[in-house]
């Protein structure tokens, strides 16, 4: 069941666009991981952590995963420009929610390269903000990482602070003072899937 907070539930925004440049350009989201694909593994993670609507950012592959994401699993979103970076694809998926019709107060982000980061680190983020963060972020032995969570009112900025594959880095950056940071290193790892040799982390 998803949080709700402020009177409205908290969706999920899974950035999955990019090729995977340096796994010799195969997309990550259609990585196999646990008898399926990791993009369809990270929507599970988003929903069993308590997000409501899930939006995913697609790019690289982008055919393949609306082919394995069923009806109602998720809402696609396409970045044309994924090949300039993450920022591109935050902005993309920051926008759906924004001029659709969907009461989310706020969304927590993730990445779709990190298999280790589950459910258990998405609700303790989501309770950050159900106890009145507005901003949020999962740390790892101190370092920040995903899930983000940004309430409503830091969309339109995040969004334009995003540049390259800066992601939302830049704007928590600028309000450091407002992130309530939740360490999740008992639960989760942030290791990425970003070359070849970071394959056994699918394992």
């Amino acid at each position: 069941m998803a949080w709700m907070t402020d009177g409205g539930p908290v969706a999920g925004l899974l950035l999955a666009a990019g090729g995977g440049r340096r796994l010799g350009g195969r997309p990550k989201a259609l990585l196999e991981f646990r008898g399926g694909l990791l993009v369809e593994h990270a929507v599970r993670v988003l929903r069993e952590g308590g997000c409501a609507t899930v939006y995913v950012v697609v790019g690289a592959g982008a055919a393949e995963v609306r082919a394995r994401l069923g009806a109602g699993d998720a809402v696609l979103v396409d970045n044309p420009d994924w090949a300039l970076g993450m920022g591109t694809s935050l902005r993309a998926g920051l926008a759906s929610p924004a001029t659709a019709t969907d009461p989310a107060t706020a969304v927590l982000v993730t990445l779709v390269d990190q298999p280790r980061v589950g459910a258990e680190a998405v609700a303790r983020v989501l309770d950050a903000h159900r106890a009145g963060a507005r901003l949020a972020a999962a740390t790892y032995g101190g370092e920040r990482g995903h899930p983000v969570l940004l309430a409503r009112e830091h969309w339109a900025g995040a969004a334009r602070a995003a540049d390259g594959d800066m992601g939302a880095r830049a704007y928590l950056r600028q309000h450091a003072a407002a992130v309530r940071l939740v360490e999740c290193a008992d639960v989760a790892s942030p290791d990425d899937v970003d070359t070849p040799d970071d394959l056994g982390l699918l394992r």
